[in-house]
């Protein structure tokens, strides 16, 4: 009797699976049709007409919609927009934000947004603050995709931590910033979030926000360190001629990880006023992912031959020795 179930249900998969991929065919014609031929040259499909009233079909269809909308841009991509219109595609799509299951909520969030429905952002609001992650994942991606800057309100009180990916996802989406953004950048760096502290860091330095630079000095005083090494990376993107010497008069209050950021941000800088803390280090007992990076930073410095001849002594330590013997190696030296 299993048996039997088993392999009925196996028949029915497969031919659900056949179906699928015929459907798919057909879609991808449709498609290519509507972007290569000019509206009034378009071939009439009465076999897709036909398939575009069964609920499955416009449910692929929209998939193979908004999959394709990423790849194409400008005229292509308005008719694929055209398409969406054109079958009432946006009713299926908001079916899916009346379901129970979160993937479906989500994807219906994702068609929505994907394909611009701006009268759906009052009812995608409403799924910021649903349990499941995917949900408010793509109700958070869906505000910033149609509001901009506006639609990071939500970030005023977000408890949940921001992936890697999520804070790309806003930062590709927001292309200006308001008059008044100001409020709401300066409310942010204080979050106890430390995940929006950083988000809002990188909007800083993609937008160089300069009246921002007191309030990122701040940060070097709280508690995460992975904050502070973010604002010492702020810091130095913003080039204010004093952040150097502002970061040497700090340096010894910072634990070892910012301190490594510290140095890389003295690397760069070409500024001359850290040479003699940069030394003391690499003469000091301190732990080698500092040392390696103080001995780079010399060199950039142009404190190569300081290097060679410290290698060069009887005395020196063979890990010091290795030290710079790797950053002159780096530097083809």
């Amino acid at each position: 009797m299993l048996a039997t179930i088993v392999l009925i249900y196996n028949i029915i998969e497969y031919n659900r699976s056949v179906r699928r991929a015929g459907w798919s065919e057909v879609i991808n014609k449709k498609i290519s049709d509507v972007i290569v031929y000019a509206d009034d040259e378009v071939p009439e499909d009465i076999y897709f007409k036909a398939l575009a009233v069964n609920a499955a079909f416009r449910n692929l269809f929209l998939e193979k919609l908004v999959d394709s909308e990423k790849k194409f841009s400008g005229v292509a991509k308005n008719k694929i927009t055209d398409l969406f219109t054109e079958y009432d595609l946006r009713k299926e799509a908001m079916k899916k934000l009346n379901q129970k299951k979160a993937y479906l909520i989500a994807r219906g969030i994702r068609e929505l947004t994907v394909m611009q429905v701006q009268d759906a952002i009052p009812k995608i609001e409403q799924y910021l603050s649903h349990p499941s992650p995917q949900v408010y994942h793509e109700a958070q991606y869906a505000m910033v995709r149609f509001k901009g800057f506006e639609g990071l309100h939500f970030l005023d009180n977000f408890p949940t931590r921001i992936s890697e990916w999520q804070q790309l996802r806003f930062l590709l989406s927001i292309s200006s910033l308001p008059a008044d953004s100001e409020v709401g950048i300066s409310r942010w760096l204080e979050s106890t979030n430390d995940t929006v502290v950083i988000f809002t860091l990188k909007l800083i330095k993609k937008f160089q926000l300069l009246y921002a630079y007191p309030n990122v000095i701040r940060l070097l005083n709280t508690t995460s360190n992975e904050v502070r090494v973010k604002a010492v990376q702020t810091l130095m993107s913003l080039e204010n001629p004093e952040t150097v010497q502002y970061l040497s008069g700090i340096y010894y209050d910072q634990p070892d990880e910012v301190r490594i950021e510290i140095i890389r941000v003295m690397k760069m800088s070409k500024d001359q006023c850290c040479i003699d803390l940069l030394k003391k280090e690499l003469l000091k007992d301190v732990p080698s992912g500092i040392k390696v990076n103080a001995a780079q930073a010399l060199y950039e410095l142009g404190h190569g031959d300081y290097l060679v001849e410290l290698a060069g002594k009887e005395d020196m330590s063979e890990e010091l020795v290795q030290i710079i013997k790797y950053a002159l190696q780096e530097k083809g030296c």
